[in-house]
């Protein structure tokens, strides 16, 4: 198993994990992105308002899991969660979620 496959390999483990554990799923994608796509039954929070609208993710009061186009706004979403008491990771890629589900 080649680097690249573990860490994926855990990610997609993780993800799996928190599924089952009731998580939700965060959008952290601007409106035009999540126009254009997004997972079904997910919650759609831009990054940029994440910071005035965390009590809606605090009140959903489930594990939370951050996506975006790549992976790189979602880890900063994430982060942002985690320092703010909720329970969140970094799921990546929003089609790559989409597709594990």
């Amino acid at each position: 198993m080649g680097f690249l496959s573990f860490i994926f390999g855990t990610k997609k483990r993780q993800v799996e994990e928190y599924m089952a554990n009731g998580a939700v799923i965060l959008d952290v994608r601007t409106q035009r992105e999540w126009d254009s796509g997004h997972v079904e039954n997910s919650v759609h929070i831009p990054l940029n308002e994440l910071n005035n609208r965390v009590g809606e993710v605090k009140a959903l009061n489930k594990p939370i899991i951050a996506c975006c186009k790549s992976g790189v706004r979602s880890a900063k979403a994430a982060k942002f969660l985690n320092l703010n008491n909720i329970d969140a990771i970094n799921g990546g890629g929003w089609v790559r979620i989409k597709n594990q589900l």
